[in-house]
């Protein structure tokens, strides 16, 4: 059933029923991509998903998000609904229609006059966006019986308008451990961890809601990336970032984006006299902001990726400018300076600029794109790198055919069609793929999020990752960061190498992935040792969509506070590209007083 919510809408079934679920996946063309649960109080919450008090209040909380859960094993909710993994997203009603949806009524109400009564009220739904995948969600009653009318069996709608879609907010309760007590070193005691609030989609609920920034800024309008876009209105010392646009990959979606700029100048009288983009030219957005700078013979200010990652943090954080910080960004995809794709960085950051002290060493992609969507193509490319051979018994090297593995060896010996990367999020794929979790992937972070889910928590073995120098020369143990023009490559070699030996010798996937996890979070535990050693900064900020990985931010932090270190990370905007738009503004504010 399509069922007109606040925003748009839902497409909903019976959540307890896999032919339901499974017929909607077909339907809305989601191969595997969970499906968000409304569920009608805390106690039914409770019958399939563990519940702590923190998450009771963000269930409760007036913006009523999707709250990701861990799962009770015994659920009778579909397999379909979140295949392949231990988590759920659940939320409770948020309007009166949907509390109806659940009401147990009695024969008659109160003018006498029957229900329509079906023969079971349904205890979980299935409340996902009404849209066919990656297209913009529904939220005019006749545009929804155009759109939707593949996709339901019937429309539940009222006659109240919708004036701009916008899609349900997500975020999760995560945990970060307390720091060393200096009173009571040498015991090293710490103080109590804490529960904090981690947003990954900003939208129903929390937008336009203005962030408070600690600088005065002039009318600017910053439009983010690609993909999660959202975009930010700033003036003064307010900065107001939009609901969740979605991926900018089609005409339908730029529309829905030009409608929501529109929309939020307006709604507080927002005139902007610059305009800040990524530096990606092929970016809808970035094609957007040209253009109508262009139109509007306005400046603009051309911001790398990276860099509005670890700005947005800082501003999330109320950081001061003339502070900088060691920011760590971690995610799939960004547009280097230098026309690489990025990913792995570590910089040494403040609102105007940034240095790029040290990067996960550059690995072709085979394929380009293809490798994206295939990480057996990127861990064979992994292998190749590490000079280790493409055994047979490899489960990526199985999965291609012997056809496609010499088209593939070809390509990386030629370097054809193989842009080089220095990305976190292919990284976690190639893992992914030489531990046999996903080949192939049909959303963005499948392979990580279902790594990621097989990790055993008691696991406290890391896999090694070298420092090198950009000359590919090793660093002494002795020598700590010591020239600024100076960048230093991570290289994952031995890490690859020590993976395939546990493999070998029959070590268990959730050991593997706990050893992988553990190495990346000591990594970044010693390249900030050597960052404070040489700079003398004591902040850490953490950024980009690979640190809603909560196994390695609750164990990177863990490892930095216990060094006492200062650690920032999100908690009013999403650490994905879906909060880089704070960033753009937030540099495009500072450069523009310089």
């Amino acid at each position: 059933m399509a069922i007109k919510g606040l925003g748009g809408f839902h497409l909903a079934c019976d959540a307890l029923n896999p032919q339901a679920v499974a017929e909607l996946r077909s339907c809305k063309l989601r191969v595997d991509k969970p499906f968000a649960l409304m569920m009608p109080d805390l106690e039914t919450i409770e019958t399939h998903c563990y519940l702590t008090q923190d998450e009771r209040n963000l269930l409760l909380s007036r913006q009523r998000p999707i709250v990701i859960l861990k799962r009770r094993p015994e659920s009778s909710i579909a397999e379909q609904v979140a295949p392949r993994q231990d988590t759920l997203g659940v939320m409770l009603p948020y309007t009166p229609l949907h509390y109806l949806l659940f009401a147990k009524p009695a024969q008659d109400d109160a003018d006498g006059a029957p229900w329509l009564q079906l023969d079971e009220t349904p205890s979980v739904l299935v409340m996902t966006s009404g849209n066919l995948s990656e297209e913009p969600i529904a939220y005019e009653n006749d545009e929804a019986r155009e759109r939707l009318a593949s996709l339901a069996d019937a429309f539940l709608m009222h006659n109240r308008p919708i004036h701009i879609r916008c899609d349900d907010s997500v975020a999760r309760v995560v945990t970060v451990s307390g720091k060393p007590n200096l009173d009571a070193i040498p015991n090293k005691r710490e103080t109590p961890a804490k529960k904090v609030n981690l947003i990954l989609r900003r939208s129903r609920g929390y937008a336009p809601d203005p962030i408070i920034v600690g600088w005065d800024s002039p009318p600017l309008l910053a439009v983010g990336a690609e993909l999660k876009n959202a975009f930010c209105l700033a003036r003064e010392r307010y900065a107001f970032l939009s609901h969740h646009i979605g991926d900018m990959e089609n005409y339908e979606t730029l529309q829905s984006f030009e409608s929501g700029i529109r929309h939020i100048e307006r709604l507080f009288r927002i005139n902007p006299v610059a305009l800040a983009y990524d530096l990606h030219p092929n970016y809808l957005a970035t094609r957007y902001a040209r253009e109508r700078a262009e139109h509007d013979r306005l400046p603009l200010v051309g911001v790398q990726h990276h860099h509005a990652h670890i700005a947005a943090c800082m501003a999330d954080n109320g950081l001061p400018a003339d502070k900088p910080v060691i920011g760590i960004a971690f995610d799939g995809t960004g547009y280097g300076e230098d026309g690489a794709i990025w990913g792995g960085e570590i910089l040494v950051s403040d609102y105007a600029g940034y240095e790029r002290i040290a990067h996960l060493s550059y690995t072709p992609l085979p394929g380009g794109d293809a490798a994206t969507r295939k990480p057996a193509r990127t861990a064979l490319a992994y292998l190749w790198k590490a000079n280790l051979e493409w055994d047979e018994q490899l489960a990526p090297v199985k999965h291609l055919c012997a056809d496609e593995r010499t088209a593939i060896r070809s390509q990386l010996e030629h370097q054809i069609n193989a842009p080089v990367t220095s990305s976190m999020g292919r990284l976690f794929d190639a893992v992914a793929s030489i531990c046999g979790v996903r080949q192939q992937v049909n959303y963005e972070a499948q392979a990580a999020i279902e790594l990621e889910a097989l990790v055993d928590p008691q696991e406290t073995k890391a896999y090694s990752m070298e420092l090198v120098k950009s000359s590919n020369q090793m660093l002494p143990d002795n020598q700590s960061l010591t020239t600024s023009d100076t960048v230093f490559v991570i290289s994952p070699d031995k890490l690859i190498e020590e993976l395939i030996n546990d493999l070998a010798n029959h070590v268990p996937v959730p050991a593997i992935a706990g050893r992988f996890h553990n190495g990346i979070a000591q990594m970044v535990l010693e390249t900030c040792r050597w960052i404070r050693v040489n700079r003398g900064i004591n902040d850490v900020v953490l950024s980009g969509g690979v640190w809603q990985n909560i196994t390695l931010f609750e164990k990177t932090i863990a490892l930095l506070n216990s060094d006492r270190f200062e650690v920032y990370f999100h908690q009013q905007v999403p650490p994905n590209d879906g909060g880089i738009a704070l960033g753009q503004a937030a540099i495009a504010a500072h450069r523009l007083k310089l």
